[in-house]
C-alpha cells in the first residue's frame, strides 16, 4: 500500500504529489518514474507497473503547466465521443459543459470518428492536457491501463468497471413500455434492427430480455445487424422486410437507424405505422421533422453529461460515487 501525501494542516490544500514521491513509492529513481509515465526508454514491464500503480494510488499527475498549457490553475476534463456527427453528442456535450460552468472548470473535446484503432492513441494524448477523461470507449479497462497513466476516467455507457467511474443508461424501463404499447395494438411480430457497438448488455440482449419477460416470442432471424447510421438503419430495413414481410413492427438500436428504416419503408410503398410500426432510441429532435413523427426510448443525454461530471468531482476529490444509473422512457410520437 502506498502511503498517500497528507495535507499540511486543516483547511489547508494537499500537497502537489511530485514525480519524487512516485519514486520514492515504487522504490525507484525519478528518472525511471520519468521513462515509465512517458513510456520511453529501456525498462522493465514489472517495475514501469509499479511505478504507474504508485502515480495511479498517489495521484500523481505530469504538470500541465510544464507541459505549456496556458491554464495550469484551472480544472480540465476531456471527453472523447465516438462521433461528432450523431445529434446525440451535442445534447450531452452540453450537459457536460454546463456542469463544468457551475465548478469553474473547462472542457476539451475529441472524437475517435469510430476509429477503434486510434481509441488508445486519442485517450493517451487527450489525457496528457487533462485532469480527468470522459469517454465512450471500446477497450477494456485493462487495454486501457497503460494509456492513462493514472488518470481518472470515467467510461460512459457500460454497465460496470473495476477501476473506473461508470454512467450506464439503462434501456429497459423505455422499451418495455414501448413493447407493452405494441402489444397492446395487436402486434406480435416485431423485429430490431442491432448495431454492434458496445461494451456491456447489447440492445439485442436487452430485448430479448424484455420479449421474454412480456411472453412475446420472437424468432431469431428477426434480428438483424446494421451500421450505426441512417444509411444502416435503410439497408437494414430492406433486407429484414424482404425477408419477413410478415413483421408488423421494427425497432431501431437508436434513432438513426430507426429514421433509416422509415425512408426504406416510405421507398417500398408502406404506410407508417399502418403497414409497419417503427420505434427508435434516444429521443433526438430530429425524430419529430419525420411525418409521422419517430416514437423513441427516450434517454436525457444533457442528464447523462452531467452525471458524467458527478462522477469525475468524486474522482478528483478523492471520494469516488457509486456507478450512475440513468432510466429511461417511452417518447411517445406517431410512427407506432
Amino acid at each position: 500500500m502506498v502511503k498517500k501525501t497528507q495535507d499540511s494542516g486543516a483547511g489547508s490544500t494537499p500537497q502537489r504529489t511530485t514525480l519524487k514521491d512516485v519514486a520514492r513509492a515504487a522504490g525507484v529513481s525519478h528518472q525511471t518514474v520519468s521513462r515509465a509515465i512517458n513510456n520511453k526508454g529501456e525498462i522493465d514491464p514489472l517495475t514501469r507497473q509499479r511505478v504507474l500503480d504508485a502515480a495511479r494510488e498517489l495521484r500523481y499527475r505530469p504538470s500541465r503547466f510544464a507541459r505549456g498549457l496556458v491554464r495550469p490553475d484551472m480544472t480540465t476534463v476531456g471527453l472523447i465521443i465516438p462521433d461528432v456527427a450523431n445529434p446525440f453528442y451535442p445534447e450531452l456535450i452540453a450537459g457536460v459543459i454546463e456542469a463544468a460552468n457551475v465548478r469553474g472548470w473547462q472542457v476539451v473535446v475529441g472524437s475517435t470518428q469510430g476509429d477503434r484503432d486510434g481509441e488508445l492513441a486519442l485517450v493517451r494524448s487527450l489525457g496528457r492536457q487533462v485532469d480527468a477523461l470522459i469517454g465512450f470507449l471500446t477497450h477494456t479497462d485493462a487495454e486501457l491501463a497503460p494509456h492513462l497513466e493514472g488518470l481518472p476516467l470515467v467510461v460512459m455507457d457500460r454497465h460496470q468497471s473495476t477501476a473506473h467511474g461508470v454512467v450506464d443508461v439503462d434501456v429497459r424501463p423505455g422499451l418495455r413500455q414501448g413493447l407493452q404499447h405494441l402489444i397492446a395494438r395487436g402486434h406480435r411480430r416485431i423485429g430490431m434492427i442491432d448495431c454492434a457497438n458496445e461494451c456491456g448488455e447489447s440492445r439485442r440482449d436487452c430485448f430479448r430480455a424484455v420479449t421474454e419477460e412480456l411472453g412475446l416470442a420472437v424468432d431469431n432471424s428477426w434480428i438483424v445487424l446494421g451500421e450505426e447510421s441512417m444509411a444502416g438503419g435503410e439497408a437494414a430495413f430492406t433486407d429484414l422486410r424482404h425477408r419477413h414481410p410478415e413483421l408488423t413492427a421494427v425497432i431501431g438500436y437508436n434513432d438513426l437507424v430507426a429514421i433509416g428504416a422509415f425512408r426504406a419503408a416510405r421507398r417500398m410503398g408502406l404506410a407508417v405505422p399502418q403497414d409497419c410500426a417503427l420505434l427508435g432510441c434516444d429521443g433526438l429532435s430530429i425524430g419529430e421533422l419525420l411525418d409521422p413523427p419517430l416514437s423513441s426510448v427516450y434517454i436525457d443525454k444533457r442528464r447523462m453529461g452531467q452525471l458524467a461530471m458527478d462522477q469525475v468531482d468524486g474522482l478528483l476529490s478523492g471520494t469516488p460515487t457509486a456507478p450512475a444509473l440513468l432510466g429511461t422512457e417511452l417518447l411517445h410520437r406517431g410512427s407506432f
